[in-house]
Formats: C-alpha cells, structure tokens, sequence
C-alpha cells in the first residue's frame, strides 16, 4: 500500500519555495486562497491514492504528527 513521502523528495525545495511565493506576490487573499485551492486539487490528482490523502490531511492538521 503507497504511503504518504515524508521525507524530502524535492529536486530543488529553493526553486520551488521561490516559485510558490512569486506565484502569491501582489495578489489578494482571495486570490491566494482560490490558487491554492486549485493546486491542492492538482497535486490529489496526482497523487491519487485515497489512503495516501487521508493520510496527507491527518499530518495538515497535526493528527499524524509523530
């Protein structure tokens, strides 16, 4: 069964982090709400695997904190 990746699995968490924080510049909040709305769908598609969410938005919350 695929388990949600919790260990760094980025080619380049600089490149991202920069990526993602320009893709929020000088837009409102609901702006910024509306994208990552929209990126967290995308990146379920991807993933897919109903458990691996489950288990992704136990950790969102703290509950799968170890």
């Amino acid at each position: 069964m695929p388990r949600l990746e919790l260990n760094s699995n980025f080619t380049d968490p600089d490149a991202f982090y920069a990526a993602l924080t320009a893709l929020h510049r000088d837009r409102s909040e609901t702006e910024s709400e509306r994208i990552n709305a929209r990126l967290i769908l995308l990146l379920a598609n991807h993933i897919g695997d109903q458990t691996v969410l489950e288990e992704a938005i136990s950790h969102a919350v703290g509950d799968g904190d170890q």
